[in-house]
């Protein structure tokens, strides 16, 4: 259940995702297969609030950064529907989709491929001023470009060289502020520092914080690593092979997560502090999201899994301070957390 409150920026309801993978026609004849259709994301719900950082974490191929494609509409969902600011996007016009596109705006994980080699920097971050004609003469766009560049902690001689001049994370601020130039209240961030070096993520998660505070920015964060997020998060989602398993507010996850998995993944974080507390290891792979196990897709790797976890999908259930888990164990109390009423 989606906890809806007048704060809230986006709604996404119940979308799915499915990819046609198969072989062509004339091979899967000859060879008589089936068309084999893959579930990248299947029926995930979430609210954001103006101002939070939601971040979805979990394992490469589940679903996180699908989602984060369907929120930016560069992929039309199977099903569910995705509501800005009241808005539902399927059923905008095209020029008001146009409108709500200058208020959202997307980070790409890979700095090297997201920019034009053959653009200079002060091109590349104009664009998007030309585009939504928010800046017409060109004395106008080069104080924005300008202004833009300084406020990533870059210069403004910048706006001269091409991208190849630039290292990773100096690439990843003209991608920030090619994504600011649109003066836009939402930003989908796909893995924005994955590429990047520990010191220079640090930067990067540290200018977003910033940049958030400066702006009243609300973001989807998109990571594989629970100790990036921890530092940027609002709320945390966890996601296994295309479905939320636990939703919950920063602190509490990591203070106490209840998901199996969860609590694997928080276990894959180093222990700095030497704390010597039992640490249980990811076990197993990411099952063939082509042949996913039945009942909760998670059952093959979790110590807790019983018969019902076998065949029975579990729905996500509400526990205090507004967190959301889906699991049976939880739910029959073999792991002990209090559930809402």
């Amino acid at each position: 259940m989606i906890k809806k409150s007048s704060n809230v920026l986006l709604e996404v309801i119940d979308i799915a995702k499915e990819f046609d993978v198969s072989k062509p026609w004339l091979n899967r004849v000859i060879e008589r297969q089936e068309r084999q259709i893959l579930k990248a994301v299947d029926g995930v719900s979430f609210t954001i609030n103006r101002g939070e950082t939601l971040s979805l974490v979990g394992e490469s191929g589940c679903g996180k950064s699908t989602v984060a494609r369907l929120v930016c509409g560069l992929y039309k969902p199977s099903r569910g529907s995705i509501i800005f600011d009241s808005v539902n996007m399927a059923d905008a016009g095209a020029d008001e989709v146009q409108q709500l596109r200058k208020r959202f705006q997307m980070i790409f994980q890979d700095p090297y491929a997201s920019l034009n080699p053959r653009w200079r920097v002060g091109k590349i971050i104009a664009e998007p001023l030309r585009v939504h004609k928010i800046a017409t003469s060109n004395a106008d766009v080069k104080q924005r470009v300008d202004k833009l560049l300084t406020q990533v902690g870059l210069s403004p001689l910048d706006a001269e060289k091409f991208p190849h001049e630039f290292s990773g994370g100096q690439r990843q601020r003209i991608s920030i502020a090619r994504a600011l130039s649109s003066n836009p209240e939402f930003l989908v961030c796909d893995e924005p520092t994955s590429a990047l070096d520990v010191s220079v993520q640090a930067q990067i998660l540290n200018l977003m914080k910033d940049l958030q505070r400066e702006f009243g920015l609300t973001y989807l964060f998109i990571s594989h690593n629970l100790a990036v997020v921890s530092h940027i998060s609002t709320r945390v989602g966890v996601m296994y092979l295309g479905r939320l398993v636990e939703v919950a507010d920063t602190k509490r996850i990591f203070a106490n997560p209840q998901h199996p998995y969860t609590q694997m993944l928080q276990s894959a974080i180093p222990d700095l502090k030497m704390t010597g507390k039992q640490r249980t290891p990811v076990a197993g792979e990411v099952p063939n999201p082509l042949t996913p196990p039945t009942g909760c897709a998670f059952h093959p790797r979790c110590p807790h899994a019983f018969e019902r976890c076998k065949t029975e999908r579990p729905n996500l259930i509400d526990y205090e301070d507004g967190g959301q888990v889906a699991c049976h164990a939880v739910e029959e109390k073999r792991i002990n957390i209090r559930v809402a009423a």
